[in-house]
């Protein structure tokens, strides 16, 4: 969605305690975020938000600038996506509590519908790295996008594997995206930018907090088929991660370990109660039936693919975010009769499709 179309979920975005449900309640008495966000508290509270709701809202929207909200977000290179968008991840609408807005900066694909969870301790040890190291490969190598937090230990090793494979990873924070954490992953997220994203519900200028983490993990688990837990302590907040993701109906596996290690326990329990067992990859692709699902998708790559150069090109400029004729235009340098009849193509095939006046979205 493009940011000015955003900009009124963005403001909501930015008042405490107004998620998912109280959106759902604004969008639905006052049919649009525009006439909520000018609307006073009587009103508010006729949409059936609580008062004090109600009066946080009036009191901090004169607070915000959102013209100066669109343009940091756009000096940062931040693009967001709403639960209302054909680009917000649809495998993440089916958790009952999805983030009403997504912050993204880098790419979510058509791809990363085929993704899978891996978390697990910060205190990795040697063999939890090599266990990670050896799974991740193998399901990058099948064109399985890695999910996991951007945190130390497991985390940062699930990611820099799948980048080493060639694969596509994913990074949900528990911080706004103008800054990283850890500190020292700075250099880890500029690359994952490059082959994925990195993704939050947090807007800028969000410090990373202790309460964040809970909520940043049920959206690794509600992106994903499901979760790898690799190493996980008693304690674990990769434990937090599985329990999520039992709860949204995905797979849960877990590495076993040692039962001499501390590293071990909350996995090895994980298996004692029912999470599937993994050794590697394939363990993975055949509980989760990917092996046809990966198939599936090279096939409709080939039969959906760009006929000629021109068409290629034209699909360069295109994704889930509409795009007007006009700049694809200019981004392609091809004069508008080539590039209206090729688009024209393209729509009778089914791989694109207009959205609003001469505006188009990858199918």
């Amino acid at each position: 969605m493009d940011l000015d179309e955003a900009r009124y979920w963005i403001g909501f975005s930015l008042i405490p305690g107004i998620g998912r449900i109280k959106l759902s309640l604004l969008e639905a008495y006052f049919g649009d975020l525009e006439s909520a966000w000018h609307a006073g508290a009587a009103e508010l509270r006729a949409a059936n938000l609580d008062a004090r709701s109600a009066h946080n809202i009036v009191a901090q929207r004169g607070q915000i600038s959102l013209d100066a909200e669109l343009q940091k977000l756009k000096n940062h290179r931040v693009r967001v996506t709403t639960g209302n968008d054909a680009g917000y991840p649809q495998r993440l609408k089916e958790i009952y509590d999805y983030p009403p807005l997504l912050y993204i900066r880098g790419t979510l694909l058509p791809e990363d519908d085929l993704s899978v969870g891996v978390v697990g301790t910060r205190r990795a040890s040697a063999y939890g790295k090599q266990a990670t190291e050896e799974i991740v490969t193998g399901l990058a190598q099948n064109r399985i996008t890695i999910v996991s937090g951007l945190a130390r230990g497991i985390d940062a090793v699930a990611h820099r594997t799948a980048l080493a494979a060639g694969g596509r990873t994913v990074a949900i924070t528990g911080c706004g995206l103008d800054m990283v954490y850890p500190s020292d992953h700075v250099d880890l997220a500029r690359k994952i930018m490059e082959q994925g994203a990195l993704v939050t519900e947090f807007p800028l200028g969000t410090r990373p907090k202790a309460e964040h983490f809970p909520q940043r993990n049920r959206i690794i688990s509600g992106l994903s088929l499901g979760v790898i837990v690799v190493e996980a302590g008693d304690s674990s907040g990769a434990l937090n991660t599985a329990q999520l993701a039992l709860e949204q109906n995905r797979e849960v596996f877990a590495v076993p370990g040692s039962i001499f290690s501390p590293a071990s326990r909350g996995t090895n329990r994980l298996i004692q109660d029912g999470a599937k067992l993994v050794r590697n990859a394939e363990d993975v692709m055949e509980e989760l039936n990917l092996h046809m699902a990966v198939d599936r998708q090279i096939e409709m790559k080939e039969i959906l693919g760009p006929a000629n150069e021109v068409e290629a090109g034209l699909l360069a400029c295109l994704s889930k975010e509409a795009v007007h004729i006009d700049d694809i235009c200019r981004s392609t340098g091809l004069p508008i009769a080539a590039v209206a009849g090729a688009l024209a193509m393209l729509e009778l095939r089914g791989i694109i499709r207009q959205v609003g006046t001469m505006s188009y979205i990858v199918n």
